[in-house]
């Protein structure tokens, strides 16, 4: 999202409460979905990882967002202390955005067998799997009885295998699983469990995979559209599935990736027939 970027405004989200996770800096997903959000009125509360302070309290004061608390996902007094905030301060909360997501960085590069340790893969799971089961259910609680919205990011590297994409890419498929399995259990209280797979783009989380800038390149070249993932569009589709524009729809994996994921190989290496 270009910085002097300004999001649609509007009221799609006027009286709507929830909870952003992930927010690290300008670039960060989960700033650009928080951005759409506060331009359509909703009210928010995030929660960063312990020491990002001074990077996030700016961004979160720029749309109006007033409660913050830091919490480690790994640990379950941290995320009691982290929802009781978040308790306190609105009661009840309609919708959920998990943007939480860890490999070791050297299992992601190189070869996917020979490099993966059984700390890092358990790590790497606990951290972007189990946290989401642990977020559903502790939002789902806070949730009314006319229901809310949870929304969690993965990526194509949870269907193929993406080089060097590695251990991740296990646990984001394990997490998709997830969503699906959290979208059954929390439908009766009509609770919308829904995961969206952006392209590749310029986060934190790209910077710390091998080949990240090879991954955007071909994301570009390779797409459908012939172009880089937009966090606008990426944003907009987020605003889609925690809004009451989003009902009816539930356990879905949504691809926002200017149509990289439906694409073979391009024309241009297809031959002559």
């Amino acid at each position: 999202m270009a910085e002097d970027y300004q999001m649609p405004k509007g009221e799609l989200m006027r009286g709507k409460r929830g909870v952003i996770t992930g927010v690290a800096n300008h670039q960060s997903i989960a700033w650009g979905i928080a951005s759409q959000l506060a331009a359509q009125g909703a009210e928010m509360a995030f929660l960063h990882l312990p020491g990002m302070e001074r990077r996030v309290e700016p961004l979160a004061e720029s749309i109006g967002v007033k409660v913050l608390a830091p919490v480690d996902v790994t640990d379950d007094a941290a995320m009691d202390s982290a929802f009781g905030v978040v308790e306190k301060a609105f009661g009840q909360i309609d919708f959920f955005l998990h943007a939480i997501a860890f490999a070791n960085r050297d299992e992601l590069k190189g070869s996917f067998v020979e490099n993966t340790t059984r700390e890092g893969f358990l790590r790497a799971m606990d951290v972007s799997a189990f946290s989401f089961v642990d977020c559903a259910r502790r939002a789902a609680a806070l949730m009314p009885d006319t229901g809310g919205s949870i929304l969690t990011l993965t990526y194509m590297g949870s269907e193929r295998a993406i080089p060097n994409y590695n251990t991740m890419g296990v646990a984001k498929a394990a997490l998709e699983a997830a969503v699906r399995y959290a979208a059954r259990d929390l439908g009766p209280r009509g609770i919308r469990v829904n995961a969206m797979s952006p392209g590749a783009m310029k986060t934190l989380s790209l910077a710390g995979i091998s080949g990240g800038r090879g991954m955007l390149a071909k994301g570009r070249a390779l797409s459908a559209m012939q172009e880089d993932t937009s966090m606008e569009g990426v944003a907009g589709a987020a605003l889609w599935l925690l809004s009451d524009l989003g009902l009816s729809t539930t356990g879905e994996v949504i691809h926002v990736d200017a149509g990289f994921h439906i694409m073979g190989f391009r024309e241009d290496e297809a031959g002559e027939g």
